[in-house]
């Protein structure tokens, strides 16, 4: 009679080796904790050299890295504190428009208009989502996706701002350099950073918020006071990416507004991995530069874009990030029952 098996998951020795503090004990341990690190930082650090001689790509790779914040916003904000927010082209447009009056208004370089308005973008959506704070779960995805949608249409309904031409003649950074390193470098600034709050007392706060924010309440701790903190942290990445496209472009308009800014971040942590913040990164390293190969497909794109998604969702819901994760980390053998 054959013996049934069944397959069993492991942690790999070394993984368990590299848990505590002697981690730096050996000089493979210490490659084994940098390595998947390296490749990210070395990777993202190469592309606007590999891509030096097509102007196009590395276009397209700065666009990529404005997604990568939008996903690290939302995945921040929907996985490490519980609000699922649909804003992300909320922040972009308050960034942007920012920062084309300090700069064609006020004279100030793009230097300076770039990080002043990624400031004070964040100060003014966080005081405007202030009221949508006691709101959870779909109520306060479907009021942060309003406020992009109100914003545009004031801004064509009284002609503000430039109305539908928008405000033109905003400085470009100094040089392509400049361009790609700068939103490049930040992204994985961005990253780390993010990834080292979390796992920070203020990361245990904001996680003890997503899973039950009166037992936070009852322990004496202010919850609002944190869910505008974690707000503020996502608008700063929202509103840089909207500044620095109006840079990127030399303009600000109502398209800063699309809605893309707010989809486009939930499909890359889709296809990423929820609740990793690389993942989103990964992620959203997979989907822009698909859809520039689908863009001669035209509308069919779309249909490209569904089916994609929902192969992610129904083989690997969750998340490539966390597929190669366990892989990295496990290995799998059969055992008798």
């Amino acid at each position: 009679m054959a013996e049934a098996l069944r397959r069993e998951r492991l942690d790999r020795g070394i993984k368990v080796r590299t848990e505590g503090i002697y981690a730096i004990s050996h000089w493979q341990e210490i490659a084994y904790l940098l390595l998947p690190r390296l490749l990210l930082i070395v990777g993202m650090l190469s592309l606007p050299i590999i891509f030096m001689v097509a102007p196009y790509w590395q276009r397209v790779i700065c666009v990529t890295s404005v997604f990568i914040f939008l996903a690290m916003a939302f995945d921040f904000l929907a996985n490490f504190v519980g609000l699922v927010c649909l804003g992300g082209a909320f922040f972009v447009g308050v960034g942007g428009y920012l920062t084309a009056i300090f700069n064609t208004k006020m004279g100030l370089s793009p230097l300076l208009s770039l990080p002043l308005a990624t400031v004070t973008g964040a100060l003014i959506c966080t005081l405007l989502l202030l009221p949508t704070l006691p709101l959870r779960g779909i109520y306060f995805a479907i009021v942060t996706l309003m406020y992009p949608l109100a914003f545009s249409k004031i801004i064509e309904a009284l002609d503000l701002l430039g109305g539908t031409d928008g405000m033109p003649g905003v400085v470009p950074l100094p040089n392509q350099w400049i361009e790609q390193y700068l939103i490049v470098g930040l992204a994985l600034v961005a990253l780390f950073g993010l990834r080292r709050l979390v796992n920070e007392d203020i990361g245990l706060v904001f996680r003890g918020i997503k899973d039950n924010d009166q037992a936070v309440k009852a322990s004496g701790i202010n919850v609002s006071l944190y869910k505008a903190m974690a707000v503020f942290l996502a608008s700063l990445l929202g509103c840089f990416a909207g500044a620095y496209m109006a840079h990127l472009y030399m303009w600000a308009g109502l398209s800063l507004f699309a809605l893309d800014f707010s989809i486009m971040p939930i499909a890359a942590t889709v296809i990423g991995g929820g609740g990793t913040l690389v993942g989103p990164f990964i992620g959203s390293l997979i989907l822009v530069p698909l859809s520039e190969f689908l863009r001669t497909f035209g509308t069919l794109r779309i249909v490209f874009y569904a089916l994609i998604l929902t192969a992610f969702i129904v083989l690997k819901s969750e998340g490539l990030m966390v597929y190669l994760q366990r892989k990295y980390h496990q290995f799998e053998r059969w055992v008798k029952v």
